[in-house]
């Protein structure tokens, strides 16, 4: 299992399409007891939350307690006051150099939209 996450900052490694998360926007991680959750903002992100569970080297973005209850554990508001909400996965790996990557899948459930993406540890 790769290190914890908690305090660790991650960003984009690429922008998405307009209006999601790109290149600038920061997530905050923190994890305590299985349960993982993170603060995101920059670019079109005014503030966007996750809230999940991590079993070894997988996060889940749809907790167990709301797994079929329609629960939408990742938000966000953007500056043109829209917000989003719906659910990722993500698979911890650790690079060469020791950071930290997060290989995603997502969907919104607010929107249409579905697809992959890939945040890294900023350099220490």
């Amino acid at each position: 299992m790769a290190r914890s996450l908690d305090g660790l900052v991650l960003a984009p490694v690429a922008d998405q399409s307009p209006g999601q998360v790109g290149t600038r926007t920061r997530f905050a991680y923190h994890e305590r007891d299985g349960r993982i959750w993170a603060e995101y903002t920059g670019g079109d992100v005014v503030r966007g939350h996750l809230v999940g569970t991590r079993e070894a080297d997988l996060l889940d973005f749809i907790p167990r307690s709301l797994k079929g209850t329609g629960g939408t554990p990742t938000v966000q508001l953007k500056h043109d006051g829209t917000t989003s909400s719906g659910h990722c996965v993500s698979t911890v790996t650790e690079l060469p150099d020791g950071r930290v990557r997060l290989d995603e899948t997502w969907q919104w459930e607010s929107q249409e939209g579905r697809g992959k993406s890939v945040v890294e540890e900023l350099s220490r």
